[in-house]
Parts: C-alpha cells; structure tokens; sequence
C-alpha cells in the first residue's frame, strides 16, 4: 500500500486508533482523526496527532470527512453498523481494523487465538513458552497492545502472538497465522452480534485464510469449535480435557500430546480446569512448532496468571478480595467461581451484553457463593434473574464504589470477596482493566480506614 497518496479516517482513540494514527502519519498518509466520546484524556491524544499532521473530525462534520477519505480505519469498539462504517460501505470505499492494518505489515510468524473465554491467558502462556525456548516473542493484539505497534519491530524468524477478538474479527481479512487456537465458544457479545449465529461465523472467520501448509488448534469437547474441522484446509490438531485422542488431552493427572507426557498438572502455579484447558492448547501448538517438552513444561508450570483474571488483590481482616474483572461473561464468571474454596460474596453486574442471567443464578445456587451484590446499569436485570431463580441472598446498588464497600461489611474472616461481574464495564469504565484496577483500589482505601 502506498501511502501518500491515500488518505486514512481513524475512529476510535483506544489504544488502536491511536496506533494505527501514529503508523499511517510516520508513513506520509493524510491522517483524518474521529471519536464520538470525547473525554479529556481522548481531545488532549487529539491534539498531540493533529500537531504531528493529522486533522481532527468533529461530530457534525464526519460525514463530509468520508466523502474526502479513502479508507475507514475502525477501532473494534465500533460496531460495523455504525453510522459511520455505513456511509463508507454506500460509498464503495474500504474499511478495515488496526488488526487489519497489523496483519497487512506482519513479517513474523503469526500464532492467532480467539474464543470467548481463555484468549488472554492462552496467549500469555504461550508467548512465554516461546520466550523460555529463547525465541523473540511478543503477544500482541487484543491483549492490549495493538498489531501494528509491533509490526516494523519483528523480523521474520520471530513471533507474534496475537489475540483476536469477534470485534476485530468483523473487520479482518489478511491474516493467515501459521497456528489459529480457538478456545471454545459461549454465549457473549449479543447486544452487537445479535445471534449465537454471527457470533460463531466471526470465530470461524480466524481458519479463513489458512491453508493446507497450516494448522488449526481446535478445542475437541467444544462442539461449536470442534465442527470448525470441516470448514478448513489446514491441519487439525485437537485438545480435549474429557477423552484420550489423537492431539493434546489430559489423562491421570497429567498432559500429554500423543502418548508422551509433558506435564503434571499438580505442578501448574495456575489452577482451575479452565487453565487446564489453557496449557493443553498450548502444547498442541507447541508440538506442531517442535518446541523442546522441558521448555514447554518450565513455561507452563511457572507461568502465574494474568492481571484481572482470579487474582488476589488483597487480604485483610481474614478476607481474600479477588479481581476477576476479566469475567466479563456468564460462563467466565461461573469458571471463577468453580475455583473458589470458601464461602464467597460475589460482585456482579455492569453494562448488559444481551444474556439470560437465569443459567446464571441457577448454577450460584449450588456453588459457594452465598451472597451475590448486584450493581451497575444492569443489575436490575440481575436482580429479576436472581428472583425468578430462587437465588435470594442479594444486595442492590447502583454504583461500583458502594458496591466494593458493602462487600466489605458483608464478608466474614474466611470467606471470599470476588469481583467477577459477567457484564462488561462500559457502563461506568473504559474497559476491564480500568475496572479491576478501581476495585483494587477501593479494596486497599477500605484497609486504610480499617487500620485508622
């Protein structure tokens, strides 16, 4: 792509927007710049990239900027139709993602995850097996640092690890990993897909490209992910936690990849069948690039886990407080809340992603949860869900602050504090990770006062 003569409209100033910006202006582009949320930090970023050349598009004139621009380059939080990607598409013009623009200047070896839940860590770990095998490794993609920040900085013997999300998916066309993980698929992100229908297509849409020369990790126990074997040309290899097969399974305590053991899984510093599930599509990925069994053991048995997801962020006064704001999904919530030993109060709630929580609720009811605090802007659907279920040890707030302090007054030494709210965070935050961060901070406040 050449391009000087070409000019780009980025919406969206998340980490993505403002990386591919920064890549098109450095390269020469004409650089349109566009965001419907304009905060202080967003017009302050704004400015920095209209002072480096870029021009800032307003609400009321983004429609006349499409009709000066070549191409839409959409950050994943806006829906493909928005507006604005449909007054591109009347027009006949391109609109593609940041991962797009990434995947289009890769030169690296590609290993591509998605799923609805596990992306996170499978990319985690695997990027630290690469790494302990001494290879050059950078996990990239929706693990927050975009595609295209990488690019120009890996060469071809080395190797992106990328996380793929059914938002970027919508708008991703040229990546042809070497390796595609799918996870397993759930229920999640309703509210923009509108059906399980689109919701599986955009995950198949990861095995697209892939051919006879490549390889698809898929999950065998999932049946939506398992029938994905006959919709590719590459190699399938699966993973499966429930039955001995022909790929990576666990048996007796132990992984294995066709018969050679690599792991016990008592070793894991992670628990929790989830990441079990993790480590097996990390050594069937492992197996098909020939890494060294030690190497892939060392790395998976060392590795601690991922920031917001079951972590303990505090203990005081004989109460664990656990950040599992990743869980940003029913049946996230519920993996979390299969690890919990003790009796556990429970933070749910947040902006609705289209779910029935009743499946919800009838699985708390049998788990070690005995209070569930129900805030946010859709706790009021929570709370009807709850009722309807028979689940009825609730508390009702709106805000996220009252609703860490009330879990506070409520927990008992022994018991478990556990932020896993199975809604996403739009509602009050700008992602996850902003939200788990706040819940630590409320928690380490509360200690403050206590000790006063």
């Amino acid at each position: 792509m050449y391009f000087r003569n070409q000019k780009f409209m980025v919406a969206g100033m998340s980490k993505s927007g403002e990386s591919s910006a920064r890549f098109l202006l450095k390269h020469g582009a004409e650089v349109y710049i566009y965001d419907d949320v304009v905060s202080e930090g967003i017009s302050a970023l704004m400015t920095e990239l209209e002072n480096l050349g870029a021009h800032i598009v307003d609400a009321e004139g983004f429609i006349d900027a499409t009709l000066v621009c070549d191409i839409l380059v959409l950050s994943p939080g806006i829906p493909i139709d928005n507006p604005l990607p449909i007054a591109f598409k009347k027009q006949g013009k391109a609109i593609m993602g940041e991962a797009e623009l990434g995947a289009m200047f890769l030169r690296s070896n590609v290993i591509a995850v998605t799923g609805t839940n596990g992306k996170t860590t499978t990319v985690s770990m695997f990027n630290s097996i690469l790494q302990n095998a001494g290879f050059n490794s950078v996990a990239c993609g929706n693990i927050g640092t975009p595609i295209i920040s990488e690019a120009e900085n890996l060469g071809i013997d080395d190797y992106a690890v990328v996380e793929i999300s059914s938002f970027q998916l919508e708008t991703l066309s040229s990546l042809r990993p070497h390796i595609a993980i799918i996870t397993n698929i759930t229920e999640d992100h309703l509210n923009r897909h509108y059906n399980m229908e689109n919701y599986i297509f955009l995950k198949g849409k990861l095995l697209r490209n892939l051919r006879e020369s490549e390889y698809a990790v898929l999950n065998y126990d999932d049946e939506d992910v398992r029938n994905f074997a006959q919709k590719t040309k590459a190699n399938v290899v699966y993973f499966s936690l429930r039955q001995q097969i022909e790929g990576a399974y666990y048996q007796n305590g132990a992984i294995y990849f066709k018969g050679e053991k690599y792991l016990d899984v008592k070793d894991m510093t992670v628990k929790g069948e989830h990441n079990v599930y993790n480590a097996l599509a990390c050594v069937a990925a492992a197996h098909v690039l020939g890494l060294d069994k030690t190497k892939v053991a060392e790395a998976l048995c060392s590795f601690k886990g991922i920031k917001h997801r079951i972590e303990e962020v505090a203990r005081m006064n004989g109460v664990s407080y656990i950040d599992d704001s990743k869980g940003t999904n029913v049946d996230a919530t519920l993996k979390a809340v299969d690890t919990m030993q003790n009796p556990t109060v429970i933070l749910l709630g947040g902006q609705d992603k289209g779910y029935d929580y009743g499946f919800l609720f009838a699985e708390l009811k049998n788990s070690n949860v005995i209070h569930a605090i129900l805030y946010g802007e859709n706790r009021f659907k929570l709370l009807n869900a709850a009722v309807r279920e028979g689940f009825v040890s609730f508390s009702l707030c709106s805000e996220f602050d009252t609703a860490v302090r009330l879990s506070g007054l409520i927990a008992k030494s022994g018991q478990n504090v556990l932020l896993s709210p199975a809604s996403s965070s739009f509602d009050s935050f700008s992602n996850y990770e902003e939200r788990g961060d706040a819940f630590k901070r409320l928690v380490e406040g509360m200690n403050e006062n206590f000790e006063e």
